[in-house]
């Protein structure tokens, strides 16, 4: 495919575009117009893309083209929980809400275990990185998480970005009404979601099990058995990303105001040679910026093998579409568009 010179300067952030606006179905009364409202869904703590992808969403808030609601941790343990708390802390969003799982996806593989960078000591011995939480078990489990913030936001508006399990999703659709709501998990979502992001699905020729699906397996059948057709869902398969590579070399050097940063720390202390693709990064600027700066397939649906492979047929009516990979130039555009996030400091 061949990128315009208008769709590469936009990625490099020259051009703005509407972000928010539903183009399927412009004359729905009851579609949310305000700044993308949005969760991440992430499986922090294996792979480095989660925190770039994190990183973009507290500039895109801090330039007011998003609210982030929370952050739901769907790699199960603590661990991952103070990581990302010592994040939000470190960048000035200590508030943000978190969910963690609890009983989920039992030792799923980790690609970069970088958990040890959140009780890293400077030379005086003192902790390196601040926190805001201090009894990580009190915080909620993702799926209540999910229900607290549905419940207080308005109808159609909330941008659900996953770029890990959907362990979380599946435990939400099956909830029950509590003090939140009274709604199931499927109507709270129904009302409340306006499409989903998710980092994930394999399409082509082959009939190829999705990695992150199949990790758990029994929570991916829930969420494609019981998410509401309603909802639009955006798949960004490992090809959207795979072009668009951030080296340890270039990541340590555009931090180059301090050593005391948890991003750096990673790629300083751990053999980051995998997980550098930005492939968890393609979901959030879709979900911020627009559809422009991608190209999407068209609609159609999706279903999911008992071997956790993703099935597309097209259809005008159908709720899924994935993005395309990008050619050349706009990797190239997409790669600087991350590291100029990256390089701001205050």
């Amino acid at each position: 495919m061949h990128w315009t010179r208008a769709t590469i300067l936009a990625l490099l952030g020259v051009m703005t575009f509407t972000s928010c606006s539903n183009n399927d179905n412009p004359e729905s009364p009851q579609e949310y117009a305000g700044v993308p409202l949005i969760i991440l869904d992430t499986d922090i703590g294996s792979s480095t893309d989660d925190l770039f992808a994190l990183e973009m969403l507290y500039r895109y808030e801090e330039q007011g083209r998003c609210r982030l609601l929370g952050v739901v941790v769907d790699r199960q343990g603590e661990q991952n929980a103070v990581f990302t708390d010592v994040m939000n802390t470190y960048f000035g969003h200590g508030d943000t809400p978190i969910g963690l799982v609890r009983r989920g996806i039992d030792k799923p593989m980790v690609w970069i275990d970088y958990a040890h960078v959140a009780d890293m000591q400077d030379g005086n011995g003192q902790p390196m990185f601040h926190r805001t939480i201090t009894d990580y078990s009190a915080l909620p489990d993702g799926w209540q998480l999910y229900r607290r913030l549905l419940a207080a936001q308005p109808d159609h508006s909330v941008s659900v970005v996953c770029t890990g399990f959907v362990t979380s999703l599946a435990q939400l659709l099956q909830s029950e009404a509590d003090e939140y709501s009274p709604l199931s998990g499927v109507e709270l979502v129904r009302q409340k979601v306006k499409r989903i992001y998710i980092q994930g699905g394999v399409f082509g020729e082959a009939e190829e099990p999705d990695y992150n699906f199949a990790q758990g397996m029994e929570f991916s059948h829930v969420f494609f058995n019981l998410w509401p057709t309603g909802i639009d869902i955006v798949f960004s398969p490992m090809e959207a990303g795979q072009t668009v590579e951030y080296t340890p070399e270039q990541v340590i050097s555009d931090i180059s105001w301090t050593d005391a940063h948890p991003i750096k720390q990673v790629y300083m202390t751990c053999n980051c040679n995998t997980g550098q693709r930005m492939w968890d990064v393609m979901p959030i600027v879709q979900a911020v910026e627009g559809d422009s700066l991608f190209t999407l397939s068209g609609r159609g649906t999706v279903v999911l093998t008992p071997e956790c492979a993703t099935i597309f047929t097209p259809s005008a009516t159908g709720n899924c579409r994935y993005q395309l990979a990008g050619d050349d130039a706009w990797a190239v555009a997409m790669l600087a568009k991350i590291r100029a996030f990256n390089k701001l400091h205050d």
